[in-house]
């Protein structure tokens, strides 16, 4: 109907029940709320506000205006009643905006391209967005789905699959809430870490009357199978999909919730949702490399799939970018590479381009470019920097700048550019005293000093040279104790611990790699403790401990390989060089140390030891 047709209409009926409530006639709110309903028209929403706003504007003016008494006491009572109309035009307008979601996501989904159904399914139900289909609105999403006639079958039918799957997914995380933490005995045990059934959720899980393939997957992480291997194994349907989205989302929703209300304390309640945010986001970016390898998934089915992961694991990292426990020196283990990193940038670009949104996606490209560094390549990981400074600048994310430029001289580390790594250790120093950033010039100290001491041991510097090195490592190591930070306090102990290791002083490094070991244990960090066993392998065989050596040197090299970091091969080295030396005592000594190592990795772990030493050798 025209708007004017609409303001006069929407006018009489403001005025018809104000002066129904005058005369007696309107008893309660919910006689106001039904002729709302009957009278409202979707679409006009915006009309009928302006008449009430216009209304009540007028109507408070007469009640303020003590010049006539009578119309004074008229005009109150009418501002009684339009104030009850605004009340249940909120309540109106609360229930018409969840009814319009679930119309506007059924006609996205009935049009969208094949291709693009699984998107434009977790575009509507993403975590980040305001109008995200919350269970109840997904029940109703599904009913409708399931009775909307489609003149296309294939269409028809994959609405119907999508309907079945919401429809199984919600039953299942129905069955699972119970035992949600009913696994967790002890308050400070993640149990994401752990193989014991007693403190691993996914055993638990895994036990429940739940889908099948959630309830396979499950099983997987339990035994610690790859869950690359698993997905590419899969043969999947969209019901079956949509189901393990909805079930793996839900379980980490409702976890982070449960982290986040801890009563045990703040630095507790962090780090066990800090846990939760990087394991999921671990096992959605796996998914996504196993889906994309798949050879019994058809190509529309695997690049559907695909894609849904990763956009499900960059969902996640937006939200966990709004929180200020946000880790600007943590790791995720996930690779963005090629056209799956330039969908990563235009999907963080299209939501963020508010103000507020830029400072989101530096955070964001802050924790993927550490985690590109980790895997290589280096060149990638530099660029997420660089972007990631860049807008944190803009954004006047002073921590987040300062924590790109220490990365940024980590990766020069690597590329064994030491005067450019000094550089950005050296800005990021002044800038994070110029701002009180504790946490940002302990982690500058550390690498500045660090820096250094390689550029020494290339250039074949004086002793002087290294003493100041290490002070640089004592002071950052020194503010990260005071800061309590577990995270920089391993990264302070294994610079440390390396440096001397350089300088071939072994037993002033092993209790820095040591401390360093534990302190990334705490925080979860694998890689930061694979560096540390790799110095403790060259700091044992400095000390010509052989035993220790191999040990430590075969947990580093099979924990690097695994997570896909090229650095496998620096302990690997070493063991080749051991195995060398030793002959067959070697592998004598590694079958004495069997027990211990299957313990840590388990004996698929052991076993692929030898693999590895050979793979190196070979190459």
């Amino acid at each position: 109907m025209p708007e004017t047709s609409s303001s006069d209409r929407y006018l009489e009926l403001i005025a018809q029940i104000v002066q129904l409530t005058l005369k007696g006639n309107i008893r309660s709110k919910e006689q106001v709320y039904q002729m709302l309903v009957q009278e409202l028209e979707p679409g006009t929403e915006e009309v009928f506000e302006t008449c009430l706003r216009d209304r009540l504007s007028q109507t408070q003016q007469e009640a303020d205006d003590p010049s006539n008494e009578a119309k004074q006491a008229r005009a109150t009572r009418s501002l009684r009643a339009l104030q009850t109309i605004r009340g249940e035009w909120d309540r109106w307008q609360a229930k018409n905006q969840s009814r319009s979601a679930i119309i506007t996501a059924l006609h996205q989904l009935a049009q969208a391209d094949p291709a693009q159904r699984t998107l434009i399914f977790l575009k509507v139900t993403d975590p980040n967005h305001p109008q995200g289909l919350k269970p109840d609105q997904l029940e109703q999403l599904a009913a409708t789905l399931s009775q909307q006639p489609i003149s296309d079958p294939d269409t028809q039918t994959e609405l119907l699959q999508l309907a079945e799957g919401i429809t199984r997914g919600l039953a299942s995380w129905r069955t699972l809430q119970p035992y949600l933490v009913t696994w967790m005995y002890d308050p400070d045990q993640l149990g994401f870490e752990s193989a014991s059934e007693q403190s691993n959720p996914w055993a638990t899980w895994a036990r429940q009357a739940i889908g099948a393939v959630p309830k396979s997957l499950f099983q997987a992480l339990y035994e610690q199978r790859s869950v690359n291997d698993w997905a590419a194994a899969q043969e999947m349907s969209l019901t079956s999909w949509v189901e393990l989205a909805i079930v793996l989302q839900s379980l980490q929703q409702a976890l982070i919730s449960w982290a986040e209300n801890l009563v045990y304390g703040s630095k507790v309640s962090s780090k066990v949702a800090i846990t939760l945010f990087l394991t999921f986001g671990i096992v959605w970016s796996q998914l996504a490399n196993g889906l994309q390898r798949s050879t019994v998934l058809n190509s529309l089915n695997r690049e559907r799939y695909t894609e849904g992961a990763f956009r499900v694991t960059l969902q996640w990292l937006r939200v966990f970018a709004q929180r200020d426990y946000f880790p600007l020196y943590g790791t995720v283990f996930t690779s963005f590479t090629g056209g799956y990193f330039r969908n990563a940038m235009n999907y963080l670009s299209e939501p963020l381009k508010r103000s507020e949104g830029t400072q989101e996606k530096a955070r964001i490209l802050t924790l993927l470019g550490s985690s590109q560094r980790v895997r290589g390549p280096l060149d990638l990981a530099k660029e997420m920097h660089e972007v990631a400074r860049e807008i944190a600048q803009e954004a006047g994310d002073r921590p987040c700048e300062i924590a790109n430029l220490n990365h940024l001289s980590r990766i020069c580390v690597l590329e064994k550019n030491y005067a450019e790594a000094i550089s950005y250790s050296q800005r990021a120093l002044i800038f994070s005293r110029q701002c009180g950033d504790r946490l940002g010039e302990s982690n500058a100290l550390v690498n500045l000093g660090y820096s250094e001491v390689f550029q020494a041991q290339q250039l074949e510097s004086d002793p002087a040279v290294y003493e100041r090195a290490i002070g640089y490592l004592e002071q950052g190591l020194e503010i990260a104790e005071l800061l309590n930070d577990a995270q920089s306090k391993a990264l302070g102990y294994t610079s440390l611990g390396s440096a001397y290791v350089m300088l071939h002083q072994a037993e002033q490094s092993l209790q820095f790699l040591e401390k360093g070991v534990k302190a990334s244990a705490y925080t979860g960090d694998l890689y930061i403790q694979s560096i540390n066993l790799t110095q403790l392998t060259e700091a044992f065989y400095q000390m010509k401990q052989f035993d220790k050596a191999i040990v430590s040197g075969s947990l580093a090299m099979y924990h690097l390989e695994q997570l896909g970091s090229s650095d496998w091969r620096q302990p690997a080295g070493l063991l080749t060089v051991l195995q060398g030396q030793m002959g067959e005592t070697f592998y004598q000594q590694l079958e004495a140390q069997k027990s211990g190592i299957i313990e840590v990795i388990g004996v698929d772990g052991y076993d692929h030891i030898p693999k590895l030493i050979e793979q190196y050798r070979k190459s």
